[in-house]
């Protein structure tokens, strides 16, 4: 630790609705923690949630981080220094409590997670529990790793617990941060993928990452042409749009699934829609850090690519501000 300086550079959320930037003590590192030296810290629409009111003030936001070891705690033998790792939300579960024992750590109220009540990437270093990491392959550029452990995670993770049969047809609507990496990851687990958004413009690059078609939602009567091939066994819906529900739900074929991944205003429904067809409405809270580290080595395997832009941390709350203007992650960048 002698060449590590004593203090860092960060974004702290001081109150609801209130940032700044600052100077703060590096974080000693405890028993059973890692203290990571973050390179790469994706911006999410979550991060404006948390620092809104949900987060635990005072906090450092961010749960997309990736970075380089340089302490281990007592107690931690899977992580050295010098390994590349990431961390999402999950931050830790207590392997004993009734969601535990369903194998739902993420669930457990024992999870605090990272920039969420514990401070997060939004730092030169952060530290982190042992269990919140995952390795990431050192031919992964830590800044294409980050988005991976929200974004990433909550498309792969979500989708591969949904019991499709490969080679389904199946929808993404939107192609922001997480529509963008599940057309890729849907694509490469084997099934005919749709993207459903709103105009023209964004056609070429669906079939660029993998879409065997593209539906132009502002067209009236795109629900028409679904219809003819009995519609979609599950739709991810990745762009947070209240409105656009009750279409999608009619976009759904027998037994189909709207999966929600996005935070939403309520959302109109009519039962009438779900009974006709047994359709259902799912939702998913991303994954922990095994769901994670399945998420990265997929991605590695099969070559799918984050699309993402590098912005210093003096401008992390202007792009979290403008998020929508992204293509298709903001990512906050450590370069040295």
């Amino acid at each position: 630790m002698s060449t590590t300086p004593k203090t860092m550079k960060c974004v702290l959320a001081t109150a609801a609705g209130k940032t700044e930037l600052t100077t703060v003590p590096i974080p000693q590192i405890k028993k059973g923690h890692v203290l990571v030296k973050v390179k790469a810290a994706g911006i999410c629409h979550t991060d404006k949630i948390v620092i809104g009111g949900y987060g635990a003030f005072p906090v450092i936001p961010g749960h997309e981080i990736a970075g380089v070891v340089v302490e281990v705690g007592e107690d931690v033998h899977n992580f050295k220094v010098g390994d590349h790792v990431g961390a999402g939300f999950y931050g830790g579960c207590c392997n004993s409590c009734s969601k535990c024992d369903e194998n739902a750590w993420i669930e457990c109220s024992e999870n605090k997670g990272l920039g969420f009540q514990l401070n997060g990437g939004y730092a030169e270093y952060c530290l982190a529990p042992a269990k919140a990491l995952s390795q990431i392959p050192k031919n992964i550029d830590l800044h294409e790793a980050s988005p991976l452990f929200c974004a990433g995670v909550t498309v792969f993770n979500s989708f591969r617990n949904q019991n499709i049969k490969v080679g389904s047809r199946v929808a993404v609507q939107g192609l922001g941060g997480l529509g963008h990496l599940a057309v890729q990851f849907c694509k490469k687990m084997g099934y005919h993928v749709s993207v459903l958004s709103s105009g023209a413009s964004k056609e070429k690059l669906a079939r660029e990452l993998g879409a065997d078609e593209y539906y132009n939602t502002s067209n009236e009567n795109w629900g028409d042409n679904v219809k003819e091939f009995g519609g979609f066994k599950c739709i991810m819906v990745t762009a947070p749009l209240a409105s656009a529900i009750p279409n999608l739900l009619n976009a759904l074929g027998t037994n189909g699934k709207l999966l929600l991944l996005a935070v939403t205003d309520p959302i109109p429904v009519n039962p009438y829609q779900l009974f006709t067809g047994n359709k259902s409405i799912v939702g998913f809270s991303s994954g922990d850090s095994r769901d994670a580290t399945d998420t990265i080595n997929f991605y590695n395997l099969h070559n799918i690519k984050t699309m993402y832009e590098k912005v210093p941390l003096e401008k992390a709350i202007e792009s979290l501000d403008n998020i929508g203007q992204a293509r298709f992650r903001y990512v906050i960048s450590f370069d040295d």
